[in-house]
């Protein structure tokens, strides 16, 4: 990491892992103490208080880089956002993916209660991935034979979620590359599946198990469809954290779950031919720069994130303050030895955070071949 961006790192990093320790405190206790008694009321609360987290992520997009989301779909689609429970599919084109689908969520009133489908060793990230287990996002191997049961019985425990939540599949289970792209284009040609230019082909049995499971309580399917315009560069984590801008387009189409075919096969064939459409309004979006088909509606910048960052941060400096007072750390240099050291842990942290995100470094993922009529 280069000195300058280190300067910016640091500082941030040093404000989420300590307001984050705080908020995976909590969260302990409330999984302790309050869920045995009522897990409705411990979800109720730890809602409230991973969003105090989270937030400080929207904002880095919101405020600190001033990310551009710009959502394109019906005002129908807009109004119920964040009032009813959904599944959400998305490509997975970017490295901040999940980052533009938090603030969407905070944006429609549902970032506590926003959840996705992760790989396993997400849930061992510090911090962030500690309060995503509390939050009880679902944690994969991507192994089938493992994860068909984990995916089922994880939702089948949010049917009696009390708010409306959102839960994120990536169905492509991978992010998306150019070696990629090249193998999964030659995957198509040797089976006879139409051939993919901006997406990956899907991985059918997550989406599958997940509709048969959820049909009976959540309405909707949002699809989402995530492109960066040509005069904008691609968002990083780093790009974000040395604030720097970026313009993400969303189209977003919902369609209703009692409308999907009943069949587990014909479930799949919906969720290939979703992507092979998809892959068409991206051809589209590179040609005009835009989703044309939908409205641009105006979601805004919430001013939430921004308020919670400043209360946090004057917290953390209060705190931090109120301990040297006590503590005399910096006055010998035992205890400057020790500050550096905890800086360094600190940075180690959130390279790891950003090396997790970044596309190169995810693993390709197997696909399974479709059945042939």
């Amino acid at each position: 990491m280069a000195v300058a961006a280190a300067t910016i790192v640091v500082p941030l990093s040093l404000l989420f892992f300590a307001s984050g320790l705080v908020v995976n405190l909590i969260q302990t206790v409330g999984y302790v103490l309050v869920r045995p008694l009522s897990k409705n009321l411990y979800r109720r609360i730890n809602r409230t208080v991973a969003e105090l987290l989270w937030l400080e992520l929207v904002w880095i997009i919101d405020w600190w880089a001033g990310v551009k989301v710009q959502v394109f779909t019906d005002r129908e689609t807009l109004r119920l956002m964040g009032k009813e429970h959904a599944l959400v599919i998305c490509n997975h084109r970017s490295d901040i993916d999940w980052l533009v689908g938090w603030v969407l969520a905070q944006r429609s009133g549902c970032l506590g209660s926003s959840l996705a489908v992760m790989k396993k060793s997400s849930k061992f990230l510090p911090v962030i991935g500690w309060s995503m287990w509390f939050s009880e996002y679902l944690f994969l191997e991507r192994s089938w034979a493992k994860d068909e049961k984990t995916l089922k019985s994880g939702i089948q425990r949010l049917s009696d979620y009390p708010l409306p939540f959102w839960l994120a599949l990536f169905v492509e289970g991978t992010r998306f590359t150019q070696a990629k792209l090249l193998a999964a284009q030659e995957y198509a040609t040797s089976t006879g599946l139409p051939i993919p230019r901006n997406t990956l082909i899907p991985r059918t049995k997550g989406f599958v198990a997940a509709v048969s499971q959820m049909r009976s309580f959540v309405p909707a399917v949002y699809d989402m469809t995530v492109s960066i315009p040509r005069s904008s560069p691609a968002p990083t984590m780093l790009r974000l954290f040395k604030g720097q801008s970026s313009v993400v387009h969303v189209h977003i189409k919902r369609h209703l779950m009692k409308e999907l075919p009943e069949t587990d096969e014909s479930v799949a064939q919906w969720c290939r031919d979703i992507f092979v459409a998809k892959d068409a309004l991206l051809d589209k979006h590179i040609a005009e720069d835009t989703f044309s088909d939908q409205e641009l509606q105006d979601s805004g910048r919430p001013i939430k994130s921004l308020v919670v960052v400043i209360s946090w941060a004057c917290l953390v400096i209060a705190g931090f303050i109120k301990f040297l007072q006590w503590s005399s750390l910096l006055s010998s240099w035992k205890g400057v030895a020790f500050s550096s050291f905890g800086l360094a842990i600190v940075t180690a942290l959130m390279q790891i955070l950003i090396r997790f995100s970044q596309s190169e470094r995810s693993t390709p993922a197997k696909v399974v071949p479709a059945k042939k009529e």
